[in-house]
């Protein structure tokens, strides 16, 4: 789809799979590290809704479970995907568990932290429901966990990305 190098990074799917950003089939990806038990889990109904309001037109939402904050996602993947299903009717692609942070950081992660925020800082994820946003060419917009998924500002970039 794309020649963007951080788009054919590899990570592994929920099946134990490798995966790319590009396997996926959207030009653009939003990449969000989740997590079933914490104060921010009920952004998974705004990730839903943006899914369901854009996967037609060339996005996705994909999830990665992290278990770094607080013991948030303590679950197996198996249990994860239940919960997502079941609790908010997920649809986007929710792949293995990673580490966000640290030395053992997934690639993927590694490569995205580089971006910064509206205020300029790249570096660590703060906490669960980081939003990378991952333009068509592999620019990266990065919004913070507070930030919703259904905020204006993140609205009209995903719409700004697939009109182009």
């Amino acid at each position: 789809m794309t020649d963007s190098p951080l788009r054919s990074i590899p990570f592994t799917d929920a099946q134990g799979r490798e995966k790319t950003l590009d396997d996926l089939g959207a030009d653009v990806v939003m990449v969000v590290n989740v997590a079933s038990k914490c104060g921010l889990t009920p952004q998974y109904e705004q990730l839903e809704e943006l899914q369901r309001r854009f996967g037609d037109r060339g996005f996705t939402v994909v999830g990665f479970p992290c278990n770094q904050f607080l013991g948030q996602e303590p679950g197996s993947v198996e249990e994860i995907l239940e919960f997502c299903s079941t609790t908010y009717g997920v649809s986007f692609p929710v792949n293995d568990k990673v580490k966000v942070n640290g030395k053992n950081a997934a690639e993927l992660y590694k490569a995205l932290k580089q971006a910064p925020d509206a205020d300029g800082k790249a570096g660590r994820v703060g906490w669960n429901f980081e939003k990378f946003l991952v333009l068509p060419g592999g620019d990266v917009l990065r919004f913070r966990s507070k930030q919703k998924p259904d905020a204006p500002e993140i609205v009209e970039a995903i719409e700004t990305a697939l009109t182009r």
